[in-house]
């Protein structure tokens, strides 16, 4: 699939998740290339029909900077009791709805919002659709301080870890932390590596959303947008 017909499906796909956005919502918004298009249309609605939201959480300052330049406020979800709903990009989705997350580096903000909101919807294209969890790196969020510890304990796991780069040194999250990638292909028991992972000192997160989301919208290529609720 190119990238042009990605993004077409992925526009049709966001479009239809904004319709789920009702006015005064408390919204958290995710970050990523299909939630981009998301923002554009409550953007739209905003500018054609007063769309108004009691607030709005984000979870990158692309999305941030994004959503302000369409006239929303945005803000800290230490000052927001519970959103009522949560749309996000997914890198990857099981049958079961578990989820690998943190492709764009924002994993631990993304779960954070994720579990202070009463409803999380994914909307992908297709291709993120998989039977069991694989095909994508697990991103695992690591303290620098203890990160040297924690990449040689992987790899004595096998575990297979990677330092997440950019260029050629290492990726830096929005909390100044790095990420290794961990490539375990298919990932043969999610909830026993979650909760390895959870137990790890020196991990901050990991890309393991278990049993949070509660519906999927997935764009096809055939331009059928399915709608799947757990």
């Amino acid at each position: 699939m190119d990238k042009e017909e990605q993004d077409r499906l992925k526009k049709l796909a966001a479009v239809k998740a904004a319709e789920l956005v009702k006015p005064k919502m408390k919204l958290g918004v995710g970050t990523g290339s299909t939630v981009a298009f998301l923002i554009a249309e409550l953007g739209r609605r905003k500018k054609e029909e007063g769309l108004e939201l009691a607030a709005v959480v984000t979870t990158s300052s692309r999305s941030k900077k994004q959503l302000e330049s369409y006239g929303f406020q945005v803000d800290e979800l230490a000052t927001v009791d519970q959103l009522d709903l949560t749309i996000d990009g997914a890198d990857r989705i099981a049958a079961n709805f578990d989820g690998i997350k943190g492709g764009g580096g924002a994993l631990t903000m993304e779960k954070n919002v994720a579990v202070n909101s009463r409803q999380v919807v994914w909307i992908v294209d297709e291709s993120k659709m998989v039977d069991h969890l694989s095909g994508f790196p697990l991103p695992v969020e690591v303290l620098p301080i203890s990160c040297e510890q924690n990449f040689k304990l992987f790899q004595a796991e096998g575990l297979n870890p990677k330092w997440r780069l950019t260029g050629n040194k290492r990726f830096v999250t929005h909390y100044g932390n790095y990420i290794i990638d961990l490539n375990i292909d298919p990932i043969p028991v999610p909830s026993g590596l979650a909760d390895y992972l959870d137990h790890t000192v020196g991990v901050v997160e990991h890309g393991l959303f278990l049993g949070m989301c509660n519906e999927v919208i997935i764009a096809h290529v055939n331009g059928n947008i399915e709608d799947r609720k757990k």
